[in-house]
């Protein structure tokens, strides 16, 4: 299946605003779609596309802040750039503690709008693909019987073969085959890289701004 091209949601309740942001982010290349409220938005959402959104955060009916909250309950990882009056940069900071990507003020320079926007899809591109590596990780732990689970424990616990084979009351012979059945299944080039597997497993996908600096 072909990768779907990135694309720029612009949801702003000014008609004014939402075609010059179109305009300004066609003008560098980027696909834009526009809307007029977050309830417009929503349907047409698909969480498999990648993109960023530019989003007003004051808006009637559901507000920006209240659409990325609904959208976090989603599951959604698609970033988001709030675009904020003076009177809104308490709710922008909230917006931030939420998993906004970053937030600027009206009136903003178009670079400074393109700059961020940019560096908003390559962070939708970086998440989707530690999804994407991890979703294939789980694929392969499946694959794995209950012993070769257990061996893959005690291995990736830094246990010796000798110790493994008491643990489980078998041979060494028999440990070093479901040792070598486990980095078959799971891909595995090397113990250091199947540790590294368990490790991506365990952890959180990366913070949605990892400057943690908001823009004024």
């Amino acid at each position: 299946m072909k990768d779907l091209a990135p694309t720029v949601f612009v949801i702003d309740d000014d008609e004014a605003v939402r075609n010059s942001l179109r305009l300004l982010l066609k003008s560098v290349g980027l696909p834009v779609k526009v809307f007029a409220s977050a309830k417009e938005f929503l349907p047409s959402y698909d969480p498999n596309q990648p993109g960023c959104m530019v989003l007003d955060i004051r808006m009637p009916g559901m507000s920006g802040l209240e659409l990325l909250q609904h959208l976090n309950l989603r599951g959604a990882t698609i970033q988001v750039v709030f675009i904020t009056g003076h009177g809104d940069i308490p709710m922008a900071v909230e917006a931030m503690q939420n998993g906004a990507f970053d937030f600027l003020q009206k009136p903003f320079r178009d670079q400074d709008l393109i700059d961020r926007v940019q560096r908003a899809l390559e962070k939708d591109a970086a998440t989707r693909a530690q999804l994407k590596a991890t979703d294939k990780i789980r694929e392969h732990l499946a694959s794995l019987t209950p012993r070769e689970r257990e061996v893959l424990d005690l291995v990736t616990a830094g246990k010796p073969n000798k110790v493994m084979a008491a643990d489980l009351g078998v041979s060494q012979r028999t440990i070093e085959i479901h040792r070598a059945r486990v980095m078959e299944k799971m891909h595995a080039r090397s113990l250091a890289q199947l540790v590294r597997m368990v490790m991506d497993l365990r952890q959180p996908v990366a913070e949605s701004n990892p400057t943690g600096s908001p823009s004024s």
